[in-house]
């Protein structure tokens, strides 16, 4: 446990990746609930992002991945032009053995007694009807369900947010937003993914997927009989002839010194968070000629529609705004283009810009 700790205030106190205002660590035992809570900024409000529910290996990868979303949020939320800084939670374990109503009353406690500097929601391994579990012990909670006064399943937009990424890419590198005829490669067809492929096919893309679960595989093959064809791993569709774009869409680090190199795709547009596995493999995909849709910028649909359900839940209201992802995704290229940095590099300079002015008029 020594080395967890100082590994965190390593982190905390002098990597650049540090920088949180705030780390819980929260315990209840009689449930089992071990879960971290990370909230990276609220220089432009309450810190935003959703609760990940994940049996890690290690307490330190839990600590480790609680505090990258959390930075990312802030970033996310800062390019989505929301007024909420970035936080994120993880809960320790198995979702499928030990998840229960008591382990998430206990966890909405532990979000309750920070005041409301942290807003939660669901992500990998939580859903609606859990955050209805938690909002009855904390009124800090969005993503619940319809009929308990929520927005119900953002997934729907935080798909619809990356296809508008994936539209911006294509007008930026091949000079149409059109996507009929493209492969596209979909790595990751749960909650979010499948619901891209629908997009996909509806705009007449030809889709290769792959899933860990077959079952989710199978769900997608029967829904698309035709135009969608499935690989086996992520291995061999990151490596298929021909593909247009590849949409990392499950768990984080999917683009690194393995994958990079042998990637055909001439674009990268996906749903998941922290796909860069660590700083300079942006430049590498910027040497191969491989345009990157910075995962935070396109992947802000799910946020944009729990942030609105904090004021009244309006579903064509988000999607407007989600819709104005294709103009941030191209004005970020624009920026890269200018400056002469990745497009990563340009996302984090305005949104690191954004802050900042918020933290100078706070006085802080």
């Amino acid at each position: 446990m020594t080395d967890v700790t100082d590994g965190v205030l390593h982190t905390l106190f002098q990597s650049d990746q540090g920088g949180h205002e705030q780390v819980v660590l929260c315990q209840d035992r009689a449930s089992g609930l071990k879960a971290v809570i990370a909230i990276h900024s609220t220089a432009l409000g309450p810190a935003l992002g959703g609760t990940r529910f994940y049996p890690y290996a290690t307490e330190e990868a839990a600590v480790a991945d609680a505090l990258n979303l959390a930075r990312g949020m802030s970033y996310k939320n800062a390019m989505a032009g929301l007024d909420h800084g970035g936080g994120k939670a993880v809960i320790i374990g198995d979702p499928e053995t030990i998840k229960s109503e008591q382990l998430l009353l206990a966890y909405g406690r532990f979000v309750a007694s920070l005041g409301g500097r942290y807003v939660t929601a669901c992500d990998v391994g939580t859903y609606v009807a859990d955050m209805d579990v938690v909002a009855r012990e904390c009124r800090w909670t969005t993503g619940r369900s319809p009929e308990n006064g929520g927005a119900g399943d953002s997934s729907v937009l935080t798909a619809f947010g990356v296809y508008q990424g994936m539209r911006a890419s294509a007008q930026h590198l091949w000079g149409d937003p059109t996507l009929r005829g493209r492969r596209i490669g979909v790595a990751g067809v749960g909650k979010v993914g499948h619901h891209l492929v629908d997009h996909l096919r509806d705009e007449g893309a030809e889709v290769v997927i792959t899933d860990v679960r077959e079952d989710a595989v199978r769900r997608i093959l029967d829904r698309h009989p035709e135009g969608v064809t499935a690989v086996a791993d992520t291995e061999a569709l990151i490596r298929v002839e021909g593909l247009d774009i590849y949409a990392p869409c499950a768990l984080g680090g999917a683009l690194n010194d393995d994958t990079v190199p042998v990637l055909t795709a001439r674009v990268v547009c996906g749903a998941a968070n922290n796909q860069l596995a660590h700083p300079g493999v942006e430049k590498d995909l910027a040497d191969r000629g491989i345009l990157y849709a910075p995962d935070y910028v396109v992947n802000a649909g799910g946020v944009i529609q729990v942030a609105d359900e904090l004021h009244g839940f309006d579903f064509e209201r988000c999607k407007a705004k989600a819709a104005k992802i294709y103009d941030t995704t191209l004005a970020i290229f624009a920026r890269a283009k200018t400056d002469g940095i990745p497009p990563a590099a340009a996302a984090d300079r305005i949104a690191e810009q954004r802050m900042a002015e918020a933290a100078a008029a706070r006085g802080w």
